[in-house]
């Protein structure tokens, strides 16, 4: 075997042996664990957590005052979310049923910022997005910077459960199955009723959509609040929908 030239770099063990396939494969395999590993560290832990209080199901029903201190709650764990970026063709749908709408624009666990981004473009100010993720909250400030928005669109950290909801116009959802129907009875409680809420992923299991566009993980749900409510005032009456 001819000596290596002076300066040539080998992929190598220490002592000069150098890395067969199967050694390559192992240290393909060790990176893409450590790169996984970064990645839970930093943005997984962005999870909204489904406060207790909130974890009994309820019956769709009319506005309501907050639910007092002391009704029962389910014991366990509380549900989790973990980061799921939305796809180009998510955020088109979301956005497309959005369109020729006004008045202030939130996104619920909103990520890496990219739909309140484009809320912001298609013209929904003001546009904010609550996030608990310092990692994500400073990718999605370094998305609105890169697209000339820095100070136009805003990034909170703030608990999504805690945000008071009842000057929100457009509400954007893409939050897993397990919080649609807790957050389904903070929604009625506190968005007026000219408030439309867009869910993508999955829909609300009691409510009836107004309209919906795509299909399969791209397909997206169109809820008006006026319509939710009629619907949830006739079931409770037990009069026809």
């Amino acid at each position: 075997m001819e000596p290596e030239e002076p300066g040539e770099a080998a992929w190598g063990r220490p002592g000069g042996e150098a890395l067969g396939g199967r050694g390559l494969l192992e240290l393909a395999v060790a990176s893409g664990v450590a790169a996984w590993a970064t990645w839970a560290a930093l943005l997984m832990p962005g999870f909204r957590r489904v406060p207790l209080r909130l974890q009994v199901p309820l019956p769709p029903a009319p506005p309501a005052p907050p639910r007092p201190a002391g009704t029962p709650a389910l014991t366990g764990p509380s549900p989790q979310v973990p980061y799921q970026p939305s796809g180009p063709q998510q955020v088109a749908n979301a956005l497309a049923l959005l369109r020729e709408r006004s008045g202030k624009t939130v996104d619920l666990g909103s990520g890496d910022g990219r739909l309140v981004v484009e809320a912001y473009k298609q013209g929904l100010r003001p546009a904010v997005g609550y996030e608990l993720n310092p990692w994500l909250l400073c990718l999605a400030n370094y998305r609105a910077w890169k697209a000339g928005y820095r100070g136009k669109v805003s990034f909170l950290k703030k608990d999504l459960w805690k945000v008071n909801l009842s000057d929100c116009y457009n509400v954007i959802v893409f939050l897993a199955p397990s919080v649609k129907p807790p957050l389904a009875a903070k929604l009625l409680a506190e968005l007026p009723d000219e408030a439309r809420v867009v869910a993508g992923r999955f829909p609300f299991p009691s409510w009836t959509p107004t309209s919906t566009l795509g299909q399969g993980l791209e397909q997206v749900w169109a809820y008006d609040m006026k319509e939710v409510r009629r619907v949830a005032q006739s079931r409770a009456e037990g009069s026809p929908v």
